[in-house]
């Protein structure tokens, strides 16, 4: 009887883009798409689906000879099969197989595996590999790996091959088991003969790498440590350099893109404006300044993202920007991810701006006389019925300037007159498809502004934005007041617990205000939110989403937290409120209330009439009240580095110095107290988003809505392999120096096309 392994033949026509069902059938291709939810499953998917480490098999060892706690691998007959179930645990049973190699017996245990009565049968022969216990007095080996043969001879015939070699081990469930994708894997790699190569042979050769084939073949079927190093190495490269080459095409082509060139060097309206700031640029401020002003001068659109701390004034350079173009008679867009925050940058920008926000659109700019003023209005998706109408209508025909919204803005019917200028707010939480729809909504191709207050690591702007000129603010403006941060653990600190509180009502007594932030609102209080974040059906989340929409909900998903120990929004404002603070006037925030709802309470607070705020991380970006200076964060170890900061930000923004409690309840040892105390001991954004990239990797620092390219970064480490990214973005530099259209690089110009679809698939998948 032949070997239960089927050989695949090999066929010269298969491809990674060959369909999987072609090469191992539908049944085993329709499992492993459930499990790793594919969009198309491809060969392609499954040999980039690496293993995550490797067992080794032990030598092949008579039983006589046989060390406890020793590898080793035994062959021969089966000569019992017995089913045993626990008389305590109904759940747990157990499958002994007595295994006789002629000089001794070993039994093989297996848990809760039942179905292995069917692959066993007494006087088989199989071969047994796994870590020799002793139980009772008889050998053991618990789980082992195995294979089942017909007859001694095959058996023999195989043992050589299957004794001492690594085994890859994969991400698995019950319902799929690592052996049966290691058996798809190794059908697939029988049947391939080559591999198209995207690494171009001059680099191939200069780095000495494998051919892809032989590096996925030793990832998978690995013989030795010093290969599989390399091939790991030349895979990561792979992943880099398709990337890194993707991304410059792009930032090449938009260079190749001409818009409507307008003169913005008349400073009327720039010059009145700023002289109603409060205060002087940082020199920061106008070194990046002059380089907007150089890409809003050229006839080539402006691409760029202006990354800072929080406070740094990114805000105002993007406001200037948009009086430029204003002044040139263009229509100006800022877009914020949520209806707070946008609803901050409007009342804001329309207090900065003062009396030029006043009265209607100056028929012409230029002239810019005393009775002339800027348009602005708001778009969100709880915006009346009436007066959406009316903000289209007159965005259509150019009566409004500047238009400030939420992910409203994109939607069909939102027409521009001439859009010139788009500024993403908080670039995180929106994708690069968005950017790109907003684009679409230009009469040319408009200037483009991203901004966000995470500071992002070299490597990940690299990475995630090589497509972007990139400016920086680090300097604070010099108003900026310093922020103490202290940790209290609400287990073994209960007295600083209590003067935590003591100390809000002595910031409150001096007629300042005070922030109480919590992870979660608290579904008895909010059901809808909560159903939402139950819901793991997309067409049921995207259904709620609509509904929370139309009654005017602007949810944010950093709420949706299901987990009861949290502390709740309203637990924590009823223990408080009452007790503590019953003297003080207080108010809550959160992102299920409605527009108008959000709106009052945020007025309330701005002119002190709250003085504590008990809110969710609705307040996390965007938020200016300088009057508060104090901020108590609930569960501070259920928030990320780079959201601690934030929220931390929102007070010190005022002429008073800024204080911060992280109170937590995790074990002082652990982790996530070592992330509080990093957070705690540092101010630098920057320096803490290195520290976050350290503890969360790349794929989650960015948030979910970043590029579909990551979902190719399946070895590749940003911050691990800074080095192998830098060379491959030099080489897809030097690649496409000599190459620009890659008329001589097909296999890499086909991998990129790839790659795009990815996005596009990603894209789609999202939304």
């Amino acid at each position: 009887m032949a070997s239960s392994i089927v050989k695949a033949e090999a066929d010269p026509q298969i491809s990674l883009q060959t369909p999987l069902k072609l090469v191992i059938g539908e049944k085993m291709t329709k499992a492993l798409t459930q499990n790793f939810g594919w969009q198309k499953p491809t060969v392609e998917e499954l040999l980039r689906n690496y293993p995550y480490r490797y067992l080794q098999r032990g030598e092949f060892t008579p039983l006589s000879k046989t060390q406890i706690g020793e590898l080793a691998t035994v062959a021969g007959t089966i000569k019992q099969v017995t089913l045993h179930r626990s008389k305590t645990n109904k759940k747990l049973s157990w499958i002994l197989v007595l295994v006789n190699d002629g000089e001794g017996e070993v039994e093989a245990k297996f848990f809760n595996q039942n179905w292995r009565l069917k692959q066993f049968q007494v006087d088989q022969w199989g071969i047994f590999s796994g870590v020799v216990e002793e139980f009772s007095g008889k050998l053991q080996l618990v789980h082992p790996e195995l294979q089942i043969f017909g007859d001694e001879d095959d058996m023999n015939a195989n043992i050589e091959k299957f004794a001492g070699k690594y085994i890859p081990v994969y991400h698995s469930t019950k319902k799929l088991r690592s052996e049966s994708i290691r058996k798809s894997v190794n059908l697939v790699l029988d049947s391939l003969t080559e591999l198209e190569d995207s690494l171009p042979l001059e680099i191939r050769k200069q780095k000495n790498f494998p051919t892809l084939l032989e590096s996925i073949r030793e990832i998978h079927q690995k013989t030795s440590e010093e290969k599989l190093q390399i091939a790991y190495e030349r895979l990561k490269f792979d992943e880099a350099f398709v990337l890194q080459t993707l991304l410059l095409q792009r930032a090449r082509l938009r260079k190749l893109v001409k818009t409507k060139k307008r003169d913005i060097a008349l400073p009327q309206l720039v010059a009145k404006f700023e002289s109603k700031l409060p205060f002087t640029y940082t020199e920061g401020q106008k070194e990046v300044i002059r380089e907007i002003e150089n890409d809003l001068n050229s006839d080539t659109p402006m691409h760029r993202l202006l990354q800072g701390e929080v406070g740094s004034g990114k805000t105002v350079i993007a406001l200037r920007a948009m009086l430029q173009i204003i002044s040139r008679t263009g229509q100006a867009l800022l877009i914020a991810p949520t209806e707070v925050l946008a609803t901050q940058h409007f009342l804001s920008i329309t207090n900065i701006l003062g009396e030029l926000a006043l009265g209607k659109n100056s028929p012409d700019k230029l002239s810019l006389g005393e009775e002339s003023s800027i348009k602005v209005e708001i778009l969100t998706g709880s915006t009346p019925t009436k007066k959406k109408s009316e903000i289209k209508k007159q965005l259509k025909d150019g009566e409004i300037d500047l238009i400030i919204g939420t992910h409203a803005l994109i939607s069909e019917g939102v027409d521009f007159h001439d859009l010139a200028l788009v500024v993403v707010d908080e670039q995180h939480r929106f994708g690069v498809e968005q950017r790109d729809a907003l684009r679409m909504k230009a009469k040319y191709p408009p200037h483009i502004l991203v901004m966000t207050a995470t500071p992002i690591p070299r490597t990940i702007a690299m990475t995630f934005f090589g497509d972007l000129d990139t400016s920086t603010l680090r300097s604070l403006p010099k108003n900026r007041k310093p922020i103490s941060t202290h940790l209290v653990n609400e287990n073994t600190q209960k007295q600083f617990v209590t003067r935590t509180w003591e100390r809000v009502k002595e910031e409150v007594t001096k007629g300042h205000q005070v922030y109480i932030v919590t992870p979660r609102i608290g579904s008895d209080h909010y059901q809808p939110e909560s159903a939402l974040a139950i819901s793991k059906d997309k067409a049921k989340r995207k259904e709620l989403m609509a509904q929370a929409a139309e009654i005017g909900l602007d949810l944010e998903l950093e709420e949706l937290s299901t987990d009861k120990n949290a502390t709740s929004l309203y637990e924590k404002y009823q223990e408080l409120a009452s007790s503590e603070f019953s003297q003080i006037s207080t108010g809550i925030l959160h992102g299920g209330q409605s527009s108008i709802e959000k709106t009052q309470i945020m007025n309330d607070f701005a002119t002190n009439k709250i003085s504590v705020l008990f809110s969710t991380t609705v307040i996390e970006v965007g938020v200016d009240v300088p009057n508060a200076t104090m901020m108590v964060i609930c569960d501070a170890d259920r928030f990320g580095i780079s959201q601690l900061h934030q929220l931390r930000g929102r007070v010190g923004r005022g002429e008073n110095e800024g204080l911060a409690i992280f109170l937590t309840k995790v074990a002082p040892d652990s982790n996530s107290a070592l992330r509080l105390t990093q957070v705690a001991n540092s101010t630098d954004g920057f320096e803490l988003a290195n520290i976050d990239l350290q503890f969360r990797k790349e794929g989650n620092v960015l948030g979910a809505q970043q590029s579909g390219s990551k979902s190719m970064l399946r070895l590749i480490r940003v911050i691990e392999d800074i080095e192998t990214i830098e060379e491959a973005r030099n080489w897809a530099v030097k690649i496409l120096d000599s190459d620009p259209n890659l008329e001589n690089n097909i296999n890499l110009k086909k991998a990129i096309t790839i790659l795009e679809e990815q996005e596009a698939a990603s894209y789609l998948d999202k939304n």
